[in-house]
């Protein structure tokens, strides 16, 4: 990626100018200038604009390119939040499923107790330069919003002594312990 400082030199050479020159025409100073080309300064804007009259050049030159980075990381951050989100509520839809269907049977119970460790310890071993907390935020948040919910939905009482039943909290309280402590349990493990 080119820097201001280039684009001006590359300019200024392109136009056949040298360092003093472009010092006289743009009535900057020529150490700024030679600070600016060797991208020991970032020009401010009257900066940039006298060096962009001199250069016969529009500023925005410059400014797109930035801007068009901000938007790339904005757009960039609604995408990876939009499919956290999608992921959070695949996996609170599975382990749900599993435990508080009306048909869910013991086999059903045990598969949703081994996806509850095998999946966070996935995550873990994809993840392994993210922060503990990070990881537990971005993904373990759907099983957190779960136990509330169901909290929430069923009443306080009903809704612990449903989790406990089903053995939904055990599996909740499981995918997030790994993801938590799954560099921990990877180290024990080697």
């Amino acid at each position: 990626m080119n820097s201001i400082g280039t684009k001006i030199f590359e300019t200024r050479k392109s136009r056949g100018l040298t360092q003093e020159e472009l010092a006289e025409l743009s009535k900057v100073n020529l150490r700024t200038i030679q600070r600016i080309e060797n991208n020991e300064n970032e020009p401010r804007g009257k900066t940039i604009d006298l060096i962009c009259n001199a250069l016969e050049i529009d500023s925005t030159y410059f400014t797109s390119k930035a801007e068009q980075k901000t938007s790339e990381s904005i757009s960039s951050f609604i995408i990876n939040a939009v499919f956290l989100i999608l992921l959070n509520l695949l996996l609170m839809s599975i382990i749900g499923f599993l435990t508080l269907d009306s048909n869910a049977n013991i086999n059903s119970r045990i598969g949703a107790l081994l996806l509850s460790f095998f999946i966070p310890l996935f995550i873990v071993l994809f993840s392994q330069k993210m922060n503990p907390l990070e990881r537990l935020l971005k993904f373990g948040s759907g099983f957190l919003a779960y136990i509330v919910l169901l909290i929430i939905v069923q009443g306080l009482k009903d809704g612990f002594i449903l989790g406990i039943r089903t053995g939904l909290y055990l599996c909740l309280i499981l995918s997030i312990g790994t993801l938590y402590y799954g560099k921990a349990l990877q180290k024990l493990m080697k």
